[in-house]
């Protein structure tokens, strides 16, 4: 299994509900966490069916210290509260963005074992969540970037102590 990189059209897929979680969807899901967590730097905190090529509507993503699988996930309600956050993607290497997004968001999904669960997300889970759905929709988090006409920065390379250095890209 690997990442599928922007621009495969693979990317814009509009994803299928999963009608039943099958001993070989907990595998792929299994499997995305597997890659995912193979990611160190920039280190790997959610990754969609589609970023690894499948149209099924199902999401891993790290939340607190722990990845979940989302199945059919939904965003109910958001915030009115936003903050911007400087958003990446595995699909995307090397790219990053000043996103703004709803600070929290009320959420539906069904777990690993088909229960249908209903909360309240925050912080960092919202985000990812928020990420996540986006690329079932087939969105991109540079859809986001235009659509807010935000700022969008390369990795041009490390300094000397490790952390990278970024250039600011000019949007048309």
């Amino acid at each position: 299994m690997d990442i599928v990189l922007a621009p495969d059209p693979k990317l814009r897929v509009k994803t299928k509900p999963v009608k039943k979680i099958t001993p070989e969807i907990l595998k792929v899901a299994k499997d995305m966490i597997k890659l995912t967590k193979a990611y160190i730097d920039p280190e790997g905190i959610g990754l969609a069916t589609t970023q690894v090529g499948r149209d099924e509507n199902f999401f891993i993503g790290k939340i607190g210290q722990k990845f979940v699988t989302f199945f059919n996930p939904q965003i109910l309600s958001y915030s009115k509260k936003t903050k911007t956050f400087f958003e990446g993607c595995l699909s995307i290497p090397n790219y990053y963005a000043e996103i703004e997004r709803p600070v929290a968001v009320t959420v539906a999904y069904q777990d690993a074992t088909g229960k249908q669960i209903k909360t309240h997300l925050t912080g960092m889970s919202a985000w990812i969540f928020q990420h996540e759905t986006d690329h079932l929709k087939g969105k991109l988090f540079m859809d986001q970037v235009v659509a807010q006409k935000g700022k969008i920065y390369k990795v041009v390379g490390k300094d000397e102590a490790g952390s990278d250095i970024f250039e600011e890209i000019k949007l048309m």
